[in-house]
């Protein structure tokens, strides 16, 4: 028996043959709903004591389901320049998850996944610190065109 031979004996078969042979063997069937995510959305605070401590912060924010408040005052205290470093991390992996990222005062940073945005205040609305005291905003995203003020990273010493 040829090649040609065996081809046409494979597939010259009855239809009826090939279902009934598929009939005889189970297959699973696999459900439409993702496993494993969570629809709850988690706020949760962490606090910034050094460079490596950003890790869990990018982590959860790559997850997709939590709200990070940051606390940046133990680590502003400590090291300006890390945390300029971890500052400028978080807005990259903010702005690679299409996520939002602001300051809070002047010890806080709020980051959300891309579910969500931060509302910031129009130029009119903003008060005036008081005296000394220092306002700083982190941001993202790009300013649309009903966005006013600079969305800046700007941190001083003193």
């Amino acid at each position: 028996m040829g090649f040609f031979d065996r081809l046409k004996e494979t597939f010259s078969g009855n239809p009826s043959d090939i279902l009934n042979e598929a009939e005889g063997k189970e297959y699973v069937e696999l459900g439409s709903e993702e496993s494993g995510k969570s629809d709850k959305i988690v706020v949760r605070s962490y606090m910034m004591t050094d460079f490596e401590s950003i890790k869990p912060v990018l982590d959860a924010l790559r997850e997709g389901n939590t709200v990070a408040f940051i606390n940046i005052k133990p680590l502003k205290d400590k090291d300006l320049v890390e945390l300029k470093r971890a500052v400028t991390k978080l807005k990259k992996t903010c702005d690679a998850i299409d996520g939002d990222i602001a300051g809070l005062g002047e010890d806080w940073i709020a980051a959300v996944p891309s579910f969500g945005r931060i509302q910031r205040a129009a130029r009119g609305e903003i008060k005036k610190p008081a005296e000394g005291a220092q306002v700083t905003e982190y941001s993202s995203r790009e300013p649309s065109s009903g966005d006013e003020g600079p969305d800046q990273l700007k941190i001083d010493p003193y």
